[in-house]
């Protein structure tokens, strides 16, 4: 990738039709599943876990209503993964108590912010670099290190974050493990799982562009770049 260049709009439109289709569904299902939740702890009183419900019902709408703001077309399949993620994260895991009840849920939750993380690194190197204010000309190596290394530092201040909450506010989000009632073990592994992941989305990532081949990353960014062409700048210089 010695440079970008633009290519010509060549987006399937039915099939980018079915995508948000798709979107729009996946979100209506968990925004009812949630708003049952709430009604029952409402009926309960259960005030400050229906707050907390209804916070998420929010945050899960936030990929949607950012982009509307700023005006950016995220890829409606990274909408549906990131909003089924909110909801497992915290519907799933906090509300319904899935991280005590499922041993393995924070680290396959982990594992899976590794992976969407490392595609937002992807997308994020390819917003850069058709940014004239920016010169970036970068090895498909380079892209990858640099999704790599932008997903484990979210990871690592998603966990100074916890730690934070902890101790200022005697939360749990640092899990104590067994044998381990201080969560070091929980946050280490938090940390090797998203690594894991984050390794895993870059590797693919980097080989597909070594081998000049279309994976569902360059896909998704393609998408990206078309429905955003005011972030994309062509670019002529002398070779």
């Amino acid at each position: 990738m010695r440079g970008f260049k633009t290519r010509p709009r060549t987006q399937n439109v039915p099939s980018a039709d079915l995508a948000v289709r798709i979107r729009l569904g996946v979100v209506a299902l968990l925004q009812f599943i949630m708003a049952v939740e709430l009604a029952l702890l409402l009926y309960d009183q259960r005030w400050v876990t229906a707050f907390l419900v209804l916070a998420i019902m929010l945050v899960s709408l936030l990929p949607y209503a950012l982009s509307r703001h700023f005006r950016v077309h995220v890829p409606a399949e990274f909408q549906v993964l990131t909003v089924i993620f909110v909801f497992a994260t915290l519907f799933l895991g906090e509300i319904r108590s899935y991280y005590e009840r499922i041993w393995w849920w924070d680290m396959a939750l982990h594992a899976s912010s590794g992976l969407l993380l490392a595609i937002a690194g992807f997308l994020l190197v390819y917003v850069l670099n058709g940014n004239a204010r920016v010169d970036l000309h970068l090895r498909p190596r380079f892209v990858a290190l640099f999704a790599f290394l932008f997903a484990v530092t979210v990871g690592v201040l998603w966990e100074i974050f916890e730690f934070a909450m902890d101790q200022l506010f005697g939360t749990q989000m640092q899990k104590p493990m067994l044998g381990d009632p201080s969560g070091l073990t929980d946050t280490m592994w938090d940390l090797i799982v998203d690594a894991l992941g984050a390794l895993a989305i870059s590797v693919f990532g980097w080989w597909y562009m070594k081998r000049g081949q279309r994976s569902f990353i360059e896909a998704w960014i393609r998408t990206f770049i078309e429905r955003n062409p005011r972030l994309f700048h062509s670019r002529t210089r002398p070779e």
